[in-house]
This record gives structure tokens, C-alpha cells and sequence, in this order.
């Protein structure tokens, strides 16, 4: 027996309302529920940034940072060596091994947002650890420039690794993604 357009068309909006509530992801983007991240502190020139991390291209990195681990982000890196002046979509991420803080960042959108003219900018990074050595004292490092003059001095070592991070900044010193709102805790609601 031939069903009637009108029984087709509620069997399609019973599917769509089971859809909705079996996938929950579906089910708030369209009731524009929001969503809360953990926000990194982390460093730029000197100053405090905050950002998201969402995907690492290792297992134990993406279990540590508690991200979707995605091995195919390895890919972003250039094979080896870099032509000079190569372009990238791939920057560095330094992060510390013996001595809690912050990454540091050498660059982020200016302004945060849809207006971001900070052509260096990426959210990808490939993470380079920064290893103080021994017999050293470790000290606050906040930029790419005092991490650089650190090893030139002997005070740490940086080792680049081939892991690959979705890190996008969302608040900085020019400004937040539209939309974050901060709450206590170091968490970003969207």
C-alpha cells in the first residue's frame, strides 16, 4: 500500500526528533546551548594568553592534554628541511618540561576575531620542549625572545618534537574571541 506524502512527512520530522535527542552534539546546536572549555594560560611578548587545546596528533599528549587525539595533524608539518622562507600552517608552541608554567607563544590573532591581520598566526602548533638544564636556576620565561636567549646562554635546551597541537587563542592582549565568557575557574563558556 502506497503511503500518502503527509505519512511521509511525519515519519521524516519523528526521525529528525529522534535524531535530536540520540545525538546530543545535534541536539545543542540547535537549541544554541553552550559549551564550556578549559582555558591554558599561556605567554606572548611578555603578556598572558589564554587558549583551548582541542586536538594533539599523539596518543599520550592528546590523553594528557584530555583532546581528540588525531594523528593525521602530523601531516601539517613540512618535510625536512624547510625550504628557506617555506611557508607553513604550522607554528612553534614551546612548552616546559622540568619547571611549571606556561607555553609560550610567538604569535596570536591581532585583533582576536574575524579582524585578525596577523598574517604569522596559526592555531597549529608543533610543540618544542624547553629543558632547563642542570646547574641552572629556572626562571619565568614569557617570550619567544627570552626563551632563544636562554639557550644561546646555556640555560635550557629545546628539543622540537613532532607533535602537532590545535591550540586557538581566544583571549589575549587585543582582545577575546566574540562570544567567550569567562568563568571562575579558568573555564570558557561559548
Amino acid at each position: 500500500m502506497p503511503r500518502s506524502p503527509s505519512h511521509l512527512l511525519l515519519r521524516a520530522a519523528l526521525l529528525s526528533v529522534a535524531t535530536l535527542l540520540a545525538n546530543p552534539a545535534v541536539h545543542a546546536q540547535a537549541n544554541a546551548d553552550t559549551v564550556e572549555l578549559p582555558l591554558i594560560s599561556g605567554w606572548y611578548e611578555g603578556k598572558p594568553v589564554r587558549y583551548v587545546t582541542t586536538d594533539v596528533s599523539d596518543q599520550k599528549a592528546a590523553a594528557e592534554m584530555q583532546a581528540n587525539y588525531v594523528p593525521r595533524l602530523a601531516n601539517a608539518i613540512l618535510p625536512q628541511p624547510a625550504s628557506p622562507g617555506g611557508k607553513s600552517a604550522v607554528e612553534r608552541i614551546y612548552s616546559f618540561v622540568n619547571f611549571r608554567q606556561g607555553g609560550v607563544l610567538p604569535s596570536v590573532p591581532n585583533p582576536t576575531g574575524s579582524g585578525n591581520a596577523d598574517p604569522n598566526y596559526s592555531p597549529l602548533w608543533q610543540v618544542h620542549r624547553v629543558i632547563w638544564q642542570a646547574g641552572r636556576t629556572p626562571r619565568l620565561l614569557t617570550s619567544e625572545e627570552q626563551i632563544l636567549a636562554a639557550e644561546e646562554g646555556g640555560d635550557v635546551k629545546i628539543e622540537k618534537t613532532g607533535i602537532i597541537v590545535n591550540c586557538p587563542v581566544v583571549i589575549s592582549e587585543f582582545g577575546s574571541l566574540p562570544g567567550i565568557h569567562v568563568r571562575p575557574g579558568g573555564s570558557a563558556q561559548r
